[in-house]
């Protein structure tokens, strides 16, 4: 039951499109602040203050409290709930794959 909130709060994280920008601005930073999130997003920082929160609750970004900044990392295990969910259905999708090409091969061989 855990591990399905788990997909469900990381899925419903990254459904957003301006949250799943903030997460893979995120990603491709080793730590970042709101104040350099919110720089050439579109977005004011309340905005992207809530969507950290979001990030934050769905354990896809840690943060670092350092004087009155705050560096947010991207968490390394975060995804893991919905790559977890993903592998699972993995060998579903390869058999119908296959069974995709051996049709299309009899039909045009």
């Amino acid at each position: 039951m855990t591990e399905t909130i788990a997909i469900d709060t990381v899925m419903r994280a990254l459904a957003d499109p301006t949250r799943r920008a903030v997460f893979e601005r995120i990603v491709g930073c080793d730590e970042i602040t709101v104040a350099e999130l919110t720089q050439g997003s579109g977005v004011t920082q309340g905005a992207v203050s809530q969507h950290l929160k979001a990030l934050k609750q769905a354990g896809l970004v840690a943060e670092r409290p350092e004087g009155r900044k705050v560096y947010y990392r991207a968490e390394p295990g975060g995804l893991e709930p919905l790559a977890d969910w993903m592998s699972h259905y993995s060998l579903f999708w390869r058999q119908r794959f296959a069974n995709l090409r051996t049709l299309l091969k009899e039909i045009d061989p």
